[in-house]
């Protein structure tokens, strides 16, 4: 594994030292090729106007024999458009070559030429229009006018010739700079497939020894994890046994606060009410005591009725989940002042689920009581095919829920009792208000152990 680094390092210097080399043959070739193409384009150029020159002469002599021959002025507008033309194509070709002596001294050449023919030519059109036919005729029938045009050509084909051979050494020095590219991005590709080559058996033993490293801590994550679904379904059936206990718990209690308790309360109020009758024609302060007492047990009997519902809501179990959930809100309203409004729709719930509403009403209200500084509070209870939703409302200041569920028990407690009923809880909270929302079945379908275990996994 020391050696690692090393050889990285040489494998980095190998590929670099080929990427260099390769830019500096691709800079050295495309500078070598476009002076070769500005050579071929020079002389392309070139070439086009002395042929451009040629016709020019060319339009001019046939524009002059035209008007000699008919003596029809329209010839003469070719002619001077050629005459014009001639000249700035001239000074093109002299800007052209002004670099190149060699090729310049035979365009000084071809232009003496040309301006020879073009005073031969104004000659005969002068004598025309002086009237000298005989003069013109005689100079059209000479060879003086094929000589001069002879003369043009062979100039001109001479220049000609040049730029050809211009072109044809660009080409030469586009085909030397493609040969030079293609050798050097061979051998450039030869040390970089080498390299390559060397980097991928590198990086197959890198790969080898992370993917062992990556079994071994995929065992150790596998192990970690079966241990944790196991204490999650631990505690899960753990939690679950105690709800399910402190339910009995309540009911217990409830029940002997029910039987015991209020038997004993009602025994009392029944035997100072038949005291107070006798007494009903007594004087003093007896009789005022009595009444005290009364209202007293009507206090104890109120307060066991009340710690009784508490733990246990007989309303519940005889009026059914709707019923109990109006005497809840409407008797939370008269002790906590809030105005709470409901829209309950009916369904057929099972036992547990009708629990798990009821308690997440209660614990919903109790903790608007305590912290949300409401005025107002919404109940829903939607009913659909195969689930209910139950929604808990109010306006009051909110929360972070991201910040008070890890520390709150009774949001915490609230989740599982959903979950544990197979349902899902959401928890929504702004400056305007807070929303608790539980989505549950009609019936339970799992454990609580079964389906905390599956969030888990």
């Amino acid at each position: 594994m020391r050696s690692t680094p090393r050889k990285m390092a040489v494998n980095v210097a190998c590929a670099l030292i080929a990427v260099l080399t390769l830019i500096g043959i691709s800079e050295l070739s495309y500078d070598k090729s476009m002076d070769a193409m500005d050579e071929v384009a020079h002389a392309h150029l070139t070439r086009s106007h002395v042929q451009r020159l040629l016709r020019d002469v060319l339009d001019a002599e046939t524009g002059q024999r035209g008007y000699l021959l008919t003596g029809d002025t329209m010839y003469l507008e070719p002619y001077k458009a050629a005459i014009a033309d001639i000249g700035q194509t001239q000074d093109q070709l002299r800007e052209l070559l002004a670099a190149r002596p060699d090729q310049a001294s035979t365009l000084s050449l071809l232009g003496r030429t040309v301006q020879r023919k073009l005073a031969e030519m104004d000659l005969s059109i002068r004598m025309k229009n002086e009237g000298k036919d005989e003069a013109w005729r005689f100079v059209l029938t000479t060879e003086v006018g094929k000589e001069q045009m002879d003369a043009i050509r062979d100039s001109a084909g001479r220049l000609i010739e040049e730029t050809n051979q211009d072109t044809a050494r660009g080409y030469a020095e586009v085909r030397r700079s493609l040969l030079l590219t293609r050798i050097g991005i061979t051998l450039v590709a030869t040390v970089a497939f080498v390299a390559f080559w060397l980097y991928l058996r590198q990086t197959a033993a890198l790969d080898q020894a992370g993917q062992r490293q990556q079994l071994a801590l995929q065992a150790e994550r596998d192990q970690l994890n079966v241990q944790v679904k196991e204490r999650t379904s631990r505690l899960a059936e753990l939690a679950t046994h105690l709800q399910q206990v402190r339910e009995q718990e309540r009911e217990h209690l409830a029940r002997e606060l029910h039987d015991e308790l209020g038997a004993l309360l009602t025994a009392a109020k029944l035997d100072i009410t038949r005291i107070k009758a006798k007494l009903s024609g007594e004087n003093g302060d007896l009789p005022a005591r009595i009444e005290h007492l009364i209202e007293t047990l009507n206090s104890g009997i109120a307060l066991k009725r009340r710690i009784i519902e508490d733990l246990r809501p007989s309303s519940l179990s005889n009026l059914g989940l709707l019923p109990a959930l109006e005497i809840l809100t409407r008797e939370f309203a008269q002790r906590s002042g809030l105005s709470i409004v409901t829209n309950l729709e009916p369904a057929e719930l099972d036992e547990t689920i009708q629990l798990t509403v009821y308690r997440l009403a209660q614990e919903a209200l109790t903790n608007i009581a305590r912290y949300a500084q409401a005025q107002n509070v919404e109940i829903n209870l939607l009913s659909y095919k195969d689930y209910i939703i139950v929604t808990v409302h109010d306006d009051g200041r909110g929360f972070d829920p991201q910040a008070v569920q890890a520390s709150s028990h009774g949001l915490q407690g609230m989740r599982h009792r959903v979950e544990a009923s197979g349902g899902h809880l959401e928890i929504s909270s702004t400056e305007k208000g807070t929303t608790v929302s539980a989505t549950l079945p009609l019936v339970v379908l799992r454990t609580a152990a079964a389906h905390v275990a599956d969030n888990a996994a």
